[in-house]
């Protein structure tokens, strides 16, 4: 698969004739890696805007963090915005944070490591950017914890609020939490919202 995408508003979802395989949806990243994609239960391709430099920095901080933590807890990788999972439903999806345990990836071959591993991490962070519709990220939660994720989180800068999904509960909303605890797979984590939506330097003088 050969594709170049044009001036099209974003995000766009793709169809084609069946639907993309693995290795297709590769491909397609390769050739159109400035974009953000991902494939959705039904084969259609979701063809999103990069995220712009502030809500980059966002990300980025948190991966930062959950990286430095799951080095330091030792039960589990973690994993930034272009990791890739291929889920239970068919689709290939990313957050842009993930937390997986050891005792998932250590039953994965080399193989599936290198591609669109088949297994669902056990926490996901996903952010708002200026560009995603609070409904649209809302749902994609849903989506997330009906695969297999047992704690999510929904961080929303633009409101300074956090929604922290659990298996069989109701979204728990935080407005805006000085810091978030981890729950369940992720016990022991800490995220200090100050350094992630104040300006820098904030959460530490905090501290």
């Amino acid at each position: 698969m050969n594709l170049e995408l044009g001036e099209v508003e974003l995000p766009v979802r793709l169809r084609f004739e069946r639907p993309v395989t693995d290795e297709e949806l590769m491909r397609f990243c390769a050739v159109n890696e400035i974009w953000r994609v991902e494939r959705d239960a039904n084969g259609e391709l979701i063809v999103m805007t990069p995220t712009g430099s502030e809500g980059s920095g966002f990300e980025t901080e948190i991966t930062v963090e959950l990286g430095i933590w799951a080095r330091r807890d030792g039960r589990g990788r973690a994993f930034n915005s272009n990791a890739g999972f291929r889920l239970a439903d068919g689709s290939v999806r990313a957050a842009d944070a993930h937390w997986l345990s050891l005792a998932k990836w250590n039953l994965l071959t080399p193989e599936q490591r290198k591609g669109y591993a088949p297994v669902c991490p056990e926490f996901v962070i996903e952010v708002r950017s200026e560009s995603d519709r609070l409904k649209e990220l809302e749902a994609k939660m849903e989506m997330w914890m009906g695969n297999g994720v047992e704690v999510g989180w929904l961080i929303d800068p633009q409101e300074r609020t956090v929604a922290i999904y659990r298996v069989g509960e109701e979204a728990e909303r935080l407005v805006d939490p000085s810091s978030v605890q981890g729950t369940g797979p992720v016990r022991g984590f800490e995220l200090v919202m100050g350094r992630i939506w104040d300006e820098p330097g904030a959460g530490e003088r905090a501290n």
